[in-house]
């Protein structure tokens, strides 16, 4: 039984559910490339969301290739449609992200990078989500190994659930 969607998720509503799809990636220290990804919205009845993203590099014909980047976190609603995002990757990064909603679009940057000795560089980061008719666009921009904030990956994904 799905628990009844707590009244502050309300401007975030929109994301709930499971999204599959593909994109594209890039950035002055690596090759261009071609992913898979599925990301997951759900929630507990509290005022929070549930996020998880999976990602696979795909081959020239389109299939799963091998798995690329994870990543974790909790999405909170704040007063006047802002949110806070925190973030975390196996590779040894944790971001938090500050931002707002409006309509079906969620815009944040980072307030905060932290990273473990072993992580690579990564200082600060620019996320944006929304819906593109009934899919679940996003582009992300990053400032990392000594490279300034630009694009890095960006997907167009279709609910499955």
């Amino acid at each position: 039984m799905e628990p009844e969607l707590h009244p502050d998720l309300k401007p975030l509503e929109f994301l709930v559910g499971e999204w599959e799809g593909a994109g594209v990636g890039g950035y002055p220290t690596i090759e261009s490339f071609r992913f898979g990804q599925e990301i997951s919205f759900t929630h507990t009845g509290k005022p929070f969301l549930i996020y998880t993203s999976r990602t696979w590099l795909l081959d020239d014909e389109g299939g799963l290739d091998r798995p690329l980047a994870t990543e974790t976190g909790y999405w909170r609603p704040l007063p006047d449609n802002e949110v806070e995002v925190t973030l975390a990757h196996p590779t040894g990064i944790v971001e938090i992200y500050l931002g707002n909603v409006a309509f079906s679009r969620v815009e944040l940057r980072t307030d905060v990078v932290a990273r473990t000795a072993t992580a690579k560089e990564v200082t600060a980061g620019h996320r944006l989500y929304g819906l593109i008719g009934e899919d679940l666009g996003w582009a992300y921009d990053m400032a990392a190994m000594g490279q300034p904030l630009q694009s890095h990956v960006s997907a167009q994904l279709k609910r499955v659930r």
